[in-house]
């Protein structure tokens, strides 16, 4: 175990999953469970998630009659039975299934008191759409003042169930977030965990990119 971790400082010292790792491995060779968001406590003991779906490309299926992917159903529940999640009870609501560029102020403000309503006793994953995560993350965290636990936001370049889809990973990614990250505000995709204040998503590299 000893050499796992030193291999992950050295080798990963950028990588936010690979400093949890570090974390996690620490915890299991220490014992020592103390403070959410810094130490070993979330990931050791079971630990509640609420999730809230708002669409976006994640929940998109493909339409023949259209030949576009289109928001029709949610669809988070489905893929959620596919993941190993021992210790995590999980509570998913469906807020709305709509492409985040036709998201209002209003649909915004749902979210945010959605999230309001559930973030004093566990922390909060928020799919959503790529397009404007961003604005709808700030809002977010604007609004909420002190936090206990993290919110988390993600998505997906590409529908689940679509080959090479991202989804599943940025789901799974986010629920390891949820038990470890800091309180805060936070978008995670693609192996990567961004203060919601200091990204960008890239259209032309298809991800998200940090920024100053």
């Amino acid at each position: 175990m000893a050499d796992a971790i030193h291999y992950f400082r050295v080798y990963h010292p950028g990588n936010v999953f690979a400093s949890l790792l570090v974390l996690y491995l620490q915890c299991l060779r220490n014992h020592q469970p103390v403070v959410y968001g810094k130490s070993c406590h979330s990931i050791l003991v079971t630990v509640k998630i609420h999730v809230l779906t708002t669409g976006g490309t994640i929940e998109k299926v493909y339409s023949e009659q259209t030949g576009t992917v289109l928001n029709v159903a949610a669809r988070i529940n489905h893929y959620l039975e596919l993941l190993r999640l021992p210790e995590t009870q999980v509570e998913v609501t469906q807020i709305m299934n709509k492409d985040s560029l036709e998201m209002t102020d209003q649909d915004r403000n749902e979210i945010l008191s959605a999230a309001r309503a559930r973030i004093a006793d566990a922390p909060v994953v928020i799919t959503h759409g790529t397009d404007t995560m961003v604005d709808t993350g700030k809002l977010l965290k604007h609004s909420l003042a002190d936090l206990k636990y993290p919110v988390i936001l993600t998505g997906a370049m590409t529908p689940l169930g679509f080959e090479r889809s991202d989804g599943l990973q940025n789901l799974t990614e986010s629920f390891f977030a949820a038990r470890t990250l800091a309180p805060g505000v936070w978008i995670v995709l693609h192996n990567q965990a961004f203060d919601v204040e200091h990204v960008r998503k890239d259209r032309n590299l298809a991800r998200f990119v940090a920024v100053d």
